[in-house]
């Protein structure tokens, strides 16, 4: 079957391939996939992740074509989206029937393709910070796709989000989407936060660590500026109180949670935040635009 694998000698380290068919595990169906994501993270860190030849690709929507053989999971032609950590860039991809998520039919395959890697990352990580009612939250990197998912959850668990994006540009639309303060470039918050939801990492996060009230808590989720973070912690210490700063995973089984997010989708309580959707021969395109900043939120790859 064709589907997209890593060579580092490719452009973006991406190119097409005949590959096996996916052998599933008993615990594991078959997918054939229509709608796959791309995220930054796994093309900006590829080498840390698969080795040459592997199949791109955690997050892909489509229908069962094989139930699993220990009877979990959903039947064949069920609509699916699914997080795992390789193989959605394939014309069919098996998947354990934990870390999917049934599709009803008045939701979009791209857009709940758009969904599981971001979305379950962002809803962990707001989780991970505890209530937020009333709270002051930054999010960094908010217009990318965890960012925009972040600034969704954090603002529907009652939070003041305060959204930093790059250029004025990339925080369009950012309110709509519940910020309550939009921030651009060297800006600060006026007030300290008591969250961070760190994509970046470098400069930004060591600046947000620092914008941490007494108790306060920063996520490094991502590295977005692809740089070392350095932390003045003698200023820290000047300041007086506790903060903490703590690298974040996310962590499986994924369909409990990516269910949550395809039902707030199907309610209308989620917005995916596409911002660039083509067929899969437009791989290095999407690839291009996402590491120049120029697609707000996701990318999704119709396979075709």
């Amino acid at each position: 079957m064709r589907a997209l694998v890593y060579d580092p000698a490719a452009g973006f380290g991406v190119r097409f391939d005949e590959v096996d068919e996916p052998r599933p595990q008993r615990s594991q169906v078959v997918i054939d996939v229509e709608v796959a994501a791309v995220n930054f993270g796994e093309l900006a860190f590829t080498a840390r992740q698969l080795r040459p030849g592997q199949v791109f690709g955690k997050d892909a929507a489509g229908v069962v074509v094989r139930a699993a053989d220990d009877g979990s999971g959903p039947p064949v032609g069920t609509r699916v989206t699914s997080f795992a950590g390789t193989g959605g860039w394939a014309e069919r991809r098996a998947v354990d029937t934990a870390d999917l998520a049934v599709v009803p039919g008045t939701v979009d395959l791209a857009a709940a393709a758009a969904v599981p890697a971001a979305g379950v990352t962002a809803l962990q990580a707001v989780r991970r910070l505890g209530p937020l009612l009333g709270r002051r939250v930054l999010v960094t990197g908010a217009s990318g796709g965890v960012g925009r998912f972040a600034v969704q959850l954090a603002a529907r668990a009652g939070a003041h989000v305060v959204a930093l994006v790059g250029r004025p540009e990339r925080g369009e639309g950012l309110r709509e989407l519940g910020a309550a303060e939009v921030l651009s470039g060297s800006a600060v918050p006026d007030e300290p936060v008591f969250g961070v939801l760190d994509n970046v990492g470098g400069a930004v996060l060591a600046e947000a660590f620092a914008r941490l009230e007494d108790g306060g808590l920063a996520l490094a989720i991502g590295m977005a500026a692809r740089e070392d973070t350095v932390l003045d912690l003698e200023q820290m210490r000047m300041r007086g109180g506790i903060r903490r700063l703590e690298p974040f995973a996310v962590s499986g089984p994924f369909g409990p949670d990516t269910a949550y997010l395809i039902d707030l989708l199907n309610g209308g309580a989620l917005d995916p935040q596409i911002g660039w959707h083509g067929s899969w021969d437009r791989v290095h395109e999407a690839v291009d635009m996402l590491f120049s900043r120029r697609v707000p939120g996701k990318a999704v790859l119709t396979i075709d």
